[in-house]
């Protein structure tokens, strides 16, 4: 597997990181968001529909195609249910659009952008995918609200989100949830049960799974994402393992932070219901034949 070792990230957010991204120009803009009734209404979960799902990791620190840009960072394209929602930049853009190009994703077929936490290994290819012209609306946790300006909210339809939130019919961002960095995932309801989708999992991902159980009825079929477990011991690592057991979690895709020897424990403990991560990997819940 070809992977890449860890970098220091301190970037704030965001939005259009001029660090990051070593951009000059003053960053671009966004329009009003919507009234925070609408975005931070209460989930039905009775009334959500099941539907199939094709998840394409775009952008990690491993990869088994050697096409495809190798970098620290995450980004997941998932296609769900007629909807494109694109969570996570990576940290370069660059290199997130390069490995778009590499697997065929067109930057206009995404209709809105979700953002795990600040960091920017998550944020950094937001400018440039943003200055391909696509005007997505933009998920960020309430938590990174002081840090877009004026100018990017005239410019830019950007959701602050502190309560869970539909991005579209069975798809739900967890709302923020609070930890040593706050951040939100994806809880979406397919025809196999539940995805949750995490970028970091700073606050724990036993407790961003748990958040998702609460807003979305079912099983969980698939956790995937970065663990944030790499300073966890193998000890720890069996007492996750055995709280995704007794939570139902069926199969899992731990990437990015969770570290080379906590994602073989788990790999291991899985079995046939490990499916490994890394950019090009495409993961399909449900059929998705016409």
């Amino acid at each position: 597997m070809k992977s890449l070792t860890p970098i220091t990230v301190s970037l704030t957010f965001v939005l259009l990181l001029s660090s990051a991204c070593a951009v000059s120009e003053p960053s671009p803009t966004v329009a009003p968001p919507p009234t925070k009734a609408e975005p931070t209404r209460t989930p039905q979960p009775t009334d959500i529909p099941g539907a199939s799902l094709r998840l394409t990791i775009l952008y990690d620190n491993t990869t088994e195609d050697s096409r495809l840009t190798v970098e620290w960072g995450f980004a997941a394209l998932v296609e769900y249910s007629g909807h494109t929602v694109l969570f996570d930049t990576g940290l370069d853009g660059p290199s997130l659009l390069g490995n778009m190009e590499v697997l065929g994703v067109a930057p206009e077929s995404i209709e809105a952008i979700v953002l795990s936490h600040e960091h920017g290994d998550h944020t950094g290819g937001l400018q440039d995918l943003l200055a391909t012209g696509i005007h997505p609306q933009i998920y960020i946790p309430a938590a990174m609200a002081g840090k877009v300006t004026q100018a990017q909210r005239e410019q830019y339809t950007i959701i602050e989100v502190s309560d869970p939130v539909e991005i579209v019919p069975g798809m739900f961002s967890t709302g923020e949830i609070s930890g040593s960095v706050p951040e939100q995932g994806l809880v979406v309801k397919t025809t196999e049960g539940i995805v949750v989708i995490t970028g970091c999992a700073h606050p724990g991902i036993v407790k961003m799974v748990e958040r998702s159980s609460e807003i979305v009825d079912g099983e969980i079929a698939l956790v995937v994402g970065g663990f944030h477990l790499g300073n966890h011991n193998s000890g720890q690592i069996d007492s996750i393992i055995a709280d995704f057991r007794s939570m139902g979690v069926k199969q899992v895709t731990p990437t990015h932070c969770t570290g080379e020897e906590q994602i073989a424990q788990i790999a291991e403990a899985y079995g046939e219901d490990y499916i490994p991560g890394g950019a090009g990997q495409v993961i399909v819940i449900g059929d998705l034949a016409p």
